[in-house]
């Protein structure tokens, strides 16, 4: 039985950002405005949007902006522009016809160029909540997004930590997404009573830290 699903990304941010322990690992989430992107992309200088609706790293775009000029990727395609205007009339153009949320962009670890990122999934049985898997899933060449229907590999979760970040920090970061994954079960039981499967995508930027991307109630 898999339970209650439910598909609204701006939902379920929303519920995870009532907790303070676990907000500090979401990026900063605003709904899709040119007022909104601007400001993300002037304090953080890469934001990525993706829809409200949907999985599979369909419609997710990378945007950025450096020295002044403005540009976005879409899957291995990057178009540059010298105004915020110019780029966000091409990528009003660019993205799927949905309502899209806007992310802080977090700078991942990489192996050799390559972006990982993570997805550990649990269910509940009898009562309780048990993990099902803690996976990493390393971006295809050329690619940002980490989708292994997009051409990703999957790599258990030691390996790719060991090959990020190094052998020593396996163990404390696969302790930290179990403890962070028991705070955000709590909150979705909670926010959202019914859901009888979870999957949490997280992510590991560069100095360490675990971001919470994104919470799936029909992990794949």
């Amino acid at each position: 039985m898999a339970g209650r699903q439910l598909a609204d990304k701006w939902l379920k941010t929303e519920a995870l950002l009532r907790n303070p322990k676990v907000a500090v690992h979401v990026p900063q989430t605003r709904k899709y405005s040119a007022e909104a992107l601007q400001g993300v992309l002037h304090q953080f200088g890469i934001a990525v949007i993706k829809p409200v609706r949907g999985g599979g790293g369909y419609g997710v775009i990378k945007v950025f902006y450096a020295g002044g000029s403005y540009g976005f990727t879409y899957m291995s395609r990057s178009r540059s522009f010298s105004s915020f205007d110019a780029m966000f009339g091409a990528l009003n153009k660019t993205k799927v016809g949905r309502k899209y949320i806007i992310q802080q962009g977090i700078h991942l670890a990489r192996i050799a160029g390559r972006p990982i990122d993570y997805r550990v999934k649990v269910a509940k049985q009898n009562g309780r909540w048990v993990y099902r898997s803690m996976l990493g899933r390393l971006a295809r060449p050329g690619l940002f997004v980490t989708n292994l229907c997009k051409g990703g590999t999957q790599l258990s979760a030691g390996e790719g930590l060991r090959r990020s970040l190094g052998s020593r920090s396996i163990r404390k970061k696969r302790g930290e997404m179990r403890s962070l994954t028991s705070k955000c079960i709590a909150i979705m039981e909670s926010a959202f009573p019914g859901v009888g499967e979870l999957g949490f995508d997280y992510g590991i930027d560069t100095s360490g830290k675990i971001w919470i991307f994104e919470v799936n109630t029909r992990p794949q």
